[in-house]
């Protein structure tokens, strides 16, 4: 599992950072790739890394601002003409839906593929299966706006196979079931519990991916022991005042959500325009001051989210 910042910047584009998306690399776990956000230009950004569009099977949007999904209309008809013929579906408030079919229409573009539209009419669970959950809550951006929580299943122990080996059992379908945690029997009588060769089991990840907002109690909740967690951080700690008017946070409330959450890492997105070289330092420099785990996140940065050891 991977995440990758595709734009990290807030309102409009910059030479150093595109505007807000986010994907999160699921290709070892179930070989797809979730997009958070989908702002201007998101495609482009693309074309300057590995991934395939055709990839992509789900997009969570996180509210309907323009900086966040005006790359909607052209990366779906793009991944029509690159062979992507699976379902894709898109997660978000209400109004997504009207917004690409409108845009879709008035293009005369026809897709390859099926599009579904799963619209929020309510907080929690908005995708689940056996591998991971996806839930989300509302947030505090004037515009309805959205946090979302992705909870990974655990992990299943590793056959230990050198305690196999020791134990004379012999390689081959045994070891199969063994790791299924039957209970085997070979030919000279001995029995062998399959729980008994297996290691501990690993826990799932978390990844909390917040969408615009100032402090709220919710962005604390979606981020409880998150292994990651994406934050906005639109202006400085001195802007408090600004922040809250324009219903943002600064980089000092992104790391008190860091803290009072118990998250291992912070990354700082959505950065203003107004912040470059030495500013973005002291960003992060400040945030760090609060929670020590925290980096502002760049255009086209990857980072690996280990399993808990």
């Amino acid at each position: 599992m991977e995440i990758l910042f595709l734009g990290t910047g807030a309102g409009v584009p910059a030479k150093s950072r595109n505007v807000t998306s986010i994907a999160l690399k699921l290709l070892a776990e179930r070989n797809s790739i979730w997009l958070f956000d989908c702002g201007e230009a998101t495609q482009q950004q693309i074309l300057h890394t590995t991934l395939k569009p055709r990839k992509i099977d789900k997009i969570f949007i996180t509210h309907l601002h323009g900086d966040h999904i005006f790359g909607l209309p052209g990366l779906i008809s793009s991944r029509s003409f690159q062979g992507g013929e699976s379902p894709l579906t898109i997660y978000g408030p209400k109004g997504i839906k009207n917004f690409i079919l409108t845009s879709l229409k008035v293009s005369g573009t026809n897709l390859k593929f099926q599009l579904k539209f799963n619209e929020i009419d309510e907080p929690g669970v908005v995708f689940e299966d056996s591998q991971f959950k996806v839930s989300c809550l509302p947030l505090e951006h004037g515009i309805e706006s959205f946090g979302y929580r992705i909870e990974e299943s655990d992990h299943q122990g590793s056959l230990q196979v050198e305690k196999l080996k020791e134990s004379g059992i012999p390689f081959g379908p045994l070891y199969g079931k063994l790791k299924n945690g039957e209970t085997i029997t070979l030919s000279d009588g001995r029995s062998f519990n399959g729980l008994d060769y297996i290691g501990e089991t690993q826990k799932g990840r978390v990844v909390a991916i917040l969408g615009d907002t100032k402090m709220t109690r919710n962005s604390r909740i979606l981020a409880k022991n998150a292994d990651v967690l994406v934050h906005e951080s639109t202006f400085e700690g001195s802007d408090q005042k600004m922040a809250r008017d324009y219903n943002h946070s600064t980089n000092v409330d992104a790391a008190s959500v860091a803290k009072a959450a118990n998250v291992k890492q912070l990354f700082l997105t959505h950065i203003s325009a107004r912040y470059l070289g030495k500013d973005v330092i002291a960003l992060e420099k400040e945030a760090k001051q609060y929670f020590k785990q925290t980096k502002v996140a760049k255009d086209f940065e990857e980072y690996n989210i280990p399993l808990s050891k």
